[in-house]
């Protein structure tokens, strides 16, 4: 049996700095990911693995949530870094009870999230006891016993925090919240409340719903797409193939961001003659905008939009839409047409000939889509900026017609449908009701807490469990030094993994890690193979079937564990029938179909070929269902970033060989970065000015209110092309420099792409 050896931890020495990359994906891409799944997987798992990546009768990619066409699935339905998340997943490496016996856990605490990443699939659930050096085996039974006895001991059920990962299932997602919500809380923090809190926030407020408006198929009727404050060639390569064939129906595609980002400058695509050949140029323009500037771009563009429309009226405003369809518009448009674009220029570190130049594509694009993802929505103004977006697009009638809309790209496989089905701390009523209505529980009414409101509850004491379900809260999170010293403040830390990471050497008085089975695994209950459906980016929910043999028969579904937990905490004659749900999860879908809204007919309707849609009102009907009962424009003081002197604003953000806190390799090859992390990307005239030289290694340190230094050591300084004023750094290493306080407005979204920093050169103790 194929089993490699896993990979040395990081040396920081061993880094190199080449030119970036002019060109994404094409016949490298396929060879590092054949690579990657090979040394993971072996040969014979590797083919029968990745040929059921996406299809349909396959499993969902345990990566993005970009959605799978429509009609005819290519071969190969996956990307780069698609292909090593399934290796990373579908691995032989193992880690056994010997592993733990033989790692203390001051040596685990020791190493970096890529060597535990490493080490391959958890076999067997494992205890810390208070006190103890080591993990060691504990039987499910057990397990189950300690936390609901624990559960049980607290004086109340708001002392529990229950976090969820994006990749888990819309079966697992809707028990989750059952559980949770019968066990008498709403403390339901997920990953979203750290990437489109901001999106669903400035979403609903605007057109009613919290999601995208528009589908796969639109993009090849758009005349216009927008993608800001985005990286696909990274986060979701299979975007570009989108664009790419968006572009051959004749779309213009502009790209507005910080740096300069490989995949839309080039794309080759490895599966069309053309891509293998030469390639295409995806975006048509690129807007080099400074951190913090997409408000002001965006309400400049609105303006020039109201000059062009005094110039030729009724071409430019879409006043049927606007007339019929929305509300707001007349304190909008006085707004709009007060902005200083003198102040845009200032802001956006954009001339007055890009504004123009954008702002005339919009006035003659006849189909419009506006992408984001966490460039706009990790600002502390995020709502507002993507109100701002919004707010274009209903000038222009773009909401409910085909190739056109919002698109906010979703990071996570199932993110959005987590979401949907009811983990949120603040559920609305009529979700609350019919979930009390269809099992005889009475829910609580009273909002629990999101992301950094459990971190706060934890660090005060307030909250004595933390359960996880799948994801690395301890690297996910801002502020690293208070997170972690948050966890290890609880009675019981519990979580739901297949590999190790961060977060389980960040633990309570006691800890239990959980192993589950994977997207790409093989789930049988009671003989029985079962499916998990999921959501994509844009509302289409599908199954997933995973096919190959767990490599423990310890390992549980999440399914299985929320039901046995439940079974244990409950008792016999609970009114929620877990053992039922937990052999058949077709009963799982029923009960969905009976509670979420839009879900009604869930078991027939997801066999269909392409799964099935949810209804999206303002894309479907052009209805609002906001509280005027229309579209609202939203009418914002315009903010954005100065730089003080001597300092800079600094963004977190992936390198091309990880996903979330997933680092799969140390080699950002379209940045030019190799064989370590530890960077920090700044303009070579903002080195020069600082009095630094490149290759010279310097701490960071965020400067905040509070007049606490956060700072991260040894960062090696890179000359890039980015604003002046601006710099980029990888996380998780620099979410130490986050605050916790440091939160988008309205969403609470901890904001990390704008923190003001400074950097001093690093000085070497023995």
């Amino acid at each position: 049996m194929h089993r490699a050896a896993p990979k040395a931890d990081i040396d920081e020495s061993a880094l190199t700095v080449s030119a970036p990359k002019t060109e994404a994906a094409g016949v490298k891409a396929v060879t590092v990911a054949l690579e990657r799944a090979v040394e993971e997987m072996g040969v014979v798992r590797t083919a029968r693995t990745l040929a059921r990546v996406n299809q349909r009768h396959g499993f969902d990619c345990p990566g993005c949530a970009w959605p799978e066409p429509t009609g005819m699935r290519r071969p190969a339905e996956f990307c780069e870094n698609g292909a090593k998340a399934v290796a990373e997943e579908a691995t032989l490496r193992t880690v056994t009870p010997e592993f733990f016996a033989a790692h203390s856990l001051d040596e685990l605490s020791e190493k970096s999230g890529y060597w535990l990443g490493q080490q391959g699939r958890i076999t067997h659930p494992m205890v810390l006891r208070p006190g103890a050096a080591h993990y060691s085996p504990i039987d499910w039974a057990e397990a189950y016993r300690l936390i609901a006895d624990t559960l049980r001991g607290l004086s109340t059920p708001d002392e529990a925090v229950f976090y969820t990962s994006g990749r888990t299932a819309n079966e697992t997602a809707f028990l989750y919240q059952l559980l949770v919500r019968s066990f008498g809380t709403n403390n339901l923090p997920d990953c979203s409340n750290m990437c489109h809190e901001s999106s669903g926030t400035a979403l609903t407020s605007s057109i009613g719903i919290g999601k995208g408006s528009v589908t796969i198929d639109d993009f090849k009727k758009a005349d216009l797409i927008i993608v800001a404050g985005q990286n696909p060639g990274t986060n979701h390569p299979r975007m570009l193939s989108a664009l790419g064939e968006a572009k051959a129906h004749g779309a213009t595609v502009v790209a507005v961001n910080p740096l300069p980002e490989t995949g839309l400058i080039g794309f080759k695509d490895p599966q069309t003659v053309k891509g293998l050949t030469g390639g295409i140029t995806i975006a048509d323009d690129f807007l080099q905008i400074r951190l913090g500037g997409d408000m002001a771009l965006f309400q400049g563009l609105a303006k020039l939009l109201f000059e062009a429309e005094d110039r030729k009226p009724g071409t430019v405003v879409d006043r049927v839409f606007v007339d019929t369809h929305t509300a707001g518009f007349d304190e909008y448009e006085k707004h709009m047409r007060a902005v200083d674009l003198g102040v845009v220029e200032e802001a956006t570190g954009l001339t007055r000939e890009d504004l123009d130049r954008t702002a005339r594509l919009l006035a003659e694009s006849n189909n419009i889509i506006i992408c984001w993802a966490m460039g706009l929505t990790q600002q502390l103004h995020g709502v507002a900026t993507i109100e701002e977006a919004t707010n274009l697009l209903l000038l222009r009638g773009m909401i409910g017609k085909p190739g056109a809309g919002v698109c906010p790209v979703r990071g996570h496989s199932n993110v959005q449908g987590d979401r949907t089905m009811g983990i949120w701390e603040k559920m609305p009523e009529t979700f609350l009701a019919a979930l009390d209505d269809e099992f005889g529980i009475k829910s609580p009414r009273e909002h629990g807490w999101d992301t950094v409101h459990a971190i706060r509850a934890m660090r005060d004491g307030r909250a004595k469990v933390f359960f996880g379900m799948g994801g690395n809260f301890a690297s996910a999170t801002p502020d690293t030094e208070v997170t972690e010293a948050a966890l290890r403040s609880c009675e019981l830390t519990v979580h739901v993994s297949t590999k190790l990471n961060r977060s389980h050497v960040v633990h309570g008085r006691t800890a239990l890690i959980l192993p589950t089975l994977g997207r790409t695994d093989e789930d049988v209950q009671d003989g029985v193979r079962q499916q998990v459906s999921v959501e994509d980016s844009m509302s289409m929910v599908h199954l997933s079937t995973g096919r190959l043999k767990p490599v423990s028969e310890h390992l549980r579904s999440e399914v299985a564990i929320v039901c046995e937990l439940a079974a244990e905490l409950f008792g016999p004659g609970h009114a929620v029938p877990w053992a039922d749900f937990r052999r058949d999860y077709d009963k799982i879908r029923d009960a969905i179909a009976n509670v979420v809204p839009g879900c009604a007919g869930y078991n027939d309707k997801v066999r269909g070929r392409n799964g099935f849609e949810l209804p999206h009102p303002p894309r479907d009907a052009r209805e609002f269902r906001t509280a005027s009962g229309k579209a609202n424009f939203a009418v914002n003081e315009l903010h954005w970033l100065p730089v003080p002197e001597g300092r800079l604003i600094l963004q977190t953000l992936r390198s091309h060989d990880q996903y979330n806190t997933t680092i799969y390799g140390l080699d950002d090859r379209y940045r030019g970065i190799h064989n370590g992390r530890r960077v920090v990307l700044v303009h070579p005239e903002d080195i020069a000015a600082l009095g630094l030289v490149e290759d010279e290694l310097v701490d960071l340190i965020s400067e905040w209110t509070d007049g606490v230094e956060r700072r991260v050591t040894g960062f090696r300084v890179v000359g890039y092309s980015t604003p002046r004023g601006n710099a980029a750094a990888y996380y998780p290493e620099t979410n130490p420099l986050v605050p916790l306080d440091h939160v988008a407005l309205r969403s609470n979204t901890p904001v990390s792409k704008a923190v003001t920093i400074r950097m001093e050169r690093h000085v070497h103790t023995a």
